[in-house]
């Protein structure tokens, strides 16, 4: 560079040089021509001088043209060298606007491959915040350039894309909940129930609930069990982009698909448990779900929203519960299911949904709860029933009898007195009846536990139900029971006097109920059970049905009654058909002894009233058409024994002579002169035309009830006639 700088100048100096010769010799050519025309001689002189000098200029020149060509080729290379200074100069230039240009660019593309990175990863959100900075500050100071509106024309693309995607995700997303709304609301569901248990635990015991609380896992919640990023994703990203309300509507609309979709129970959910379960914890996992995404996104979904979602929900969930709890006939399941009802119905009272209306099902679910029950309890009324040998329990020492009393009220002092073995009055079905009425209470206490009502709503409920077990099953099977037809008097009998303890033990129930309840029966508003009426038209059944089986029993003696009215003589003793049925009358009598006073004296007077009425039917009979004398005294013989039976008094109590006033009737007909022989009539050829006017005496009597006594009477002294005038005939 140093001898290119020296040549340089050399040839720099060269050129002044000879620029200056030039000027002085144009100097000195003006100067000769003025000499000369001042001087022409001194011009001649001059040139004659100058010529003197040509040689030396001719050597001069030689000289300064050497020197010339000399620095020419010492200037050829300083002249490459500056022509590539130049060069060098001008591509430094380009590069430094190159360099400033790309600085400018730079950003541009570094952000444009952020957008890119930020896609791969798919930070969308993050990617449109890139897009707005490169519209906004980048793209514009770059916008000459032909990549900048490419770049420009991909990014509403890259939007597109975005929401695509987002859209796809938050689709998934809604999918993914779909299918997991069960264990979202199950785990809810599993987090009440343990609170309740929680809280009873420490209601019982409040020095260990520390210890307790801190043994269980950490509470879970839907964001613990839920990626709910996509939503907070495509929110942003449709809010970035001002599709914020378009967003909102299509989330809304989707939900409430998927709302009913949840809504909509299988068919056979109400087969089992586990069918209620699934659909209680889809229902509850949706609603956890919209309130995590109220309470974390402004404006997505709103309280109105919900609420509006929810009343429609709740419509929805009452119609089906009341129609498929409708087909429950397991009370077991029904109490599963009202089980279900409360925790479901806490759980979303616990994120601020209204449930009173749930709650009112359940009231209407209680009396199908406790219909399941009163059918299941006249099975088992029924199989006791039908168990029960209806024999008083013979209880061989002491141990015995404590067992029996500690299963039903029992107390007598005058059997306390007895020595063992001995027998109790009631059969072995009366404390089974009883333990099963005290298990039904437990039972329908069940349903009562956790519907938030206070203990004097629990006791009215279960006074309630109660005395439908005792009005309605338990009367009913008792009705059933004494239409039986295998049921005989003894088991009537038996029957009589088991509703008489059972009853007896009626106060001891509402004793049980007022414990459980911790509510006085002295307070106003406490039912009673009805067990006095139930227990009083059982036994006044079962006394109807002995009424009348006895008079069964009689048709049924009598019906094997085979008179000889044309005999000759009497055998001389009673039918022997009679005295079968008056020895199954003392008999049956006998068990009557535990009977209370008044129903045994009923049905011994009824029995002995039919007796005397079916004896008289035989009478009255219009086939009837002559009676010979030893007939008649073979039916004196008859009537003399059911009164000599009445006389006897096989059930006690009766007053004087009340019991023979029930043949009173027949002894009229059967006494023809006031003689205590009591004959009739003797066969004679008179007897057809007497025959003929005692039947149509008899159909008259037929007629009219209200003349009983009357023709009676006429009968009676038309008789009387007829054997005057045989005894004078004769």
């Amino acid at each position: 560079m140093e001898r290119t700088g020296l040549a340089l100048a050399a040839a720099l100096v060269t050129l002044r040089f000879m620029e200056k010769l030039d000027a002085c010799i144009r100097n000195h050519d003006r100067e000769i021509e003025k000499m000369c025309n001042f001087h022409h001689q001194g011009f001649v002189d001059a040139i004659t001088e100058l010529l003197k000098v040509r040689a030396d200029a001719e050597k001069l020149k030689v000289q300064v043209t050497d020197t010339n060509r000399r620095l020419q080729d010492a200037g050829k290379e300083v002249i490459a060298q500056t022509e590539e200074i130049i060069r060098c100069r001008v591509q430094q230039r380009n590069i430094t606007t190159v360099v400033e240009k790309l600085q400018l660019c730079l950003p541009v593309l570094e952000m444009y491959s952020k957008l890119k990175e930020q896609m791969k990863v798919k930070r969308y959100y993050s990617a449109l915040k890139t897009m707005e900075q490169l519209e906004n500050l980048y793209l514009p100071r770059v916008s000459q350039y032909r990549f900048c509106q490419i770049m420009i024309e991909n990014l509403p693309k890259l939007r597109e894309e975005i929401k695509e995607i987002s859209m796809s995700d938050l689709k998934d997303f809604l999918e993914s909940i779909r299918k997991h709304s069960d264990r979202i609301g199950e785990t809810a569901m599993k987090q009440v129930s343990l609170g309740q248990i929680l809280l009873v635990i420490y209601q019982q015991i409040i020095c260990v609930l520390s210890f307790i609380t801190s043994s269980f896992p950490q509470v879970l919640t839907a964001q613990d069990l839920v990626d709910f990023s996509p939503v907070y994703r495509c929110l942003h990203i449709y809010s970035v982009l001002g599709d914020g309300e378009i967003f909102e509507n299509y989330y809304r609309k989707q939900r409430r698909k998927q709302a009913r979709l949840v809504l909509q129970p299988q068919s056979s959910m109400h087969e089992t448990v586990e069918g209620y379960r699934r659909y209680f914890s889809q229902i509850v996992g949706f609603f956890v779900v919209e309130d995590h995404i109220l309470h974390v996104t402004q404006g997505l979904v709103t309280r109105t929203y919900t609420d509006e979602l929810w009343n429609m929900a709740l419509s929805k969930i009452i119609a089906v519960l009341r129609t498929h709890s409708s087909y429950c006939n397991d009370p077991d399941l029904v109490l599963e299911l009202k089980n279900l009802i409360v925790v479901f119905a806490d759980t979303l009272q616990g994120y601020g949904f209204p449930v009173n209306r749930l709650f009112d099902l359940l009231f209407e679910i209680r009396d199908q709860y406790n219909e399941t029950l009163l059918k299941k309890w006249s099975g088992l009324f029924r199989d006791i029933f039908e168990a029960d040998n209806y024999s008083p329990i013979p209880v061989a020492n002491e141990e015995e009898y404590k067992i029996v009393i500690s299963k039903f009220p029992f107390q007598d002092s005058e059997l306390d007195k007895q020595s063992f073995p001995k027998k109790l009055p009631m059969s072995q079905s009366v404390p089974q009846i009883y333990i099963q009425v005290k298990e039904f209470i437990y039972a329908s206490l069940k349903f009562s536990e956790s519907l938030h009502r206070s203990s004097t709503e629990i006791d009215d409920m279960l006074r309630k139900s109660t005395n439908l077990l005792l009005t309605r099953t338990l009367s009913s099977c008792l009705q059933n029971l004494i239409k039986k037809p295998h049921i005989g008097l003894t088991e009537l009998v038996q029957i009589i006097i088991n509703t008489t303890h059972l009853e007896l033990a009626c106060k001891y129930l509402e004793d049980f109920i007022s414990n459980i309840t911790n509510i006085s029966q002295v307070t106003v508003h406490t039912a009673r059970l009805y067990g006095l009426s139930t227990f009083k038209d059982a036994r006044h059944a079962a006394e109807g049905e002995i009424y009348t089986k006895l008079n069964q029993k009689i048709d049924e003696f009598i019906q094997i009654a085979d008179y000889d009215w044309t005999m000759s003589e009497s055998d001389g003793r009673a039918s022997g058909y009679l005295m079968d049925l008056i020895n199954f009358l003392r008999s049956t009598f006998q068990v009557f002894t535990h009977l209370p006073g008044k129903v045994a004296q009923t049905a011994c007077m009824s029995a002995c009233q039919h007796l005397s009425t079916s004896l008289m039917q035989m009478l009255l009979d219009t086939e009837l058409k002559q009676i010979s004398m030893g007939a008649i005294q073979q039916f004196n013989l008859d009537v003399i024994q059911c009164e000599l039976f009445a006389s006897s008094e096989p059930v006690p109590g009766f007053q004087g002579d009340t019991l023979q006033l029930a043949f009173i009737d027949l002894r009229q007909f059967s006494v023809g002169a006031p003689s205590s022989t009591g004959l009739l009539l003797n066969p004679v050829g008179g007897i057809m035309r007497a025959s003929s006017k005692k039947n149509n005496i008899f159909a008259q009597f037929r007629k009219n009830d209200r003349d009983k006594q009357k023709l009676i009477e006429t009968v009676v002294k038309q008789l009387r006639s007829l054997v005057n005038g045989m005894s004078q005939h004769t």
